[in-house]
């Protein structure tokens, strides 16, 4: 019986309708007059989100025990808890102070929750796990890139701007924003070397960024052309066993 509650599709949409509710009064909270104006309004509507989504984990938490599943450690698990914490926080401590205005961040965590609902998600997690060790190896190529960059600049521009180039970690900032192609108009190379050695970083980044992207790509389709021939040959079965008949 528990179980048929916590995965209905009547309680999943009411689930997934209030995560998305609670993002858009997330946004229109942020406003200063608005907050103010409907202060109260927003303060109930959170209590009531946080009731309900305490049910849900207390309900699946249950059924994952009686099942022998894991649910609290899981991703989603730990995502539920960190999406109703904030509230407890405040409340338990009695006062809004940094430690539970830093901890209330988490409540963005709720749209990752969606991920359960979603079939979009699901796709995205299959594919980036079926590439993994191959994104792995992409980014370890990338970080050896983004370290050798920081470390050149740093040589070659510390002596002429040695407020921007202070250090190699310092210069990671330039880095990472002339590989993903980004750039900064404050800090950039101002030595003929510099730029050179810039415009080459700021090449090789588009290749590095553009690698990752395709490799998931790839996995994606390979997904989607699976998903089709799967469903063409469950529906050309079908049609064989109506034949038969």
């Amino acid at each position: 019986m528990l179980k048929k509650i916590v995965y209905s599709r009547v309680f999943e949409r009411f689930i997934y309708f209030l995560i998305i509710i609670n993002l858009i009064v997330m946004v229109v909270q942020s406003e200063p007059e608005i907050e103010s104006k409907y202060e109260s309004l927003f303060f109930y509507f959170e209590s009531f989100s946080i009731f309900i989504f305490t049910i849900e984990f207390i309900l699946r938490t249950i059924e994952s025990f009686l099942s022998k599943k894991k649910y609290n450690t899981s991703f989603f698990g730990l995502i539920d808890v960190l999406s109703i914490l904030p509230y407890y926080f405040q409340a338990f401590l009695g006062f809004d102070g940094r430690f539970v205005r830093i901890f209330r961040l988490f409540r963005i965590s709720r749209i990752l929750k969606l991920g359960r609902f979603s079939k979009s998600f699901t796709l995205l997690s299959k594919g980036i796990s079926n590439v993994r060790f191959e994104l792995y190896l992409t980014f370890s190529i990338a970080f050896v890139l983004l370290f050798f960059s920081a470390a050149g600049i740093y040589f070659i521009e510390n002596d002429i701007q040695p407020e921007n180039f202070r250090s190699i970690t310092s210069s990671f900032w330039w880095a990472v924003a002339s590989l993903t192609g980004v750039g900064f108009e404050e800090i950039y190379p101002v030595t003929s070397i510099g730029k050179i050695f810039g415009t080459v970083i700021s090449l090789i980044g588009v290749g590095v960024v553009a690698v990752p992207t395709g490799i998931i790509s790839a996995s994606f389709v390979e997904i989607i052309n699976d998903n089709k021939n799967k469903n063409g040959k469950e529906t050309s079965n079908t049609k064989n066993k109506e034949r038969l008949k």
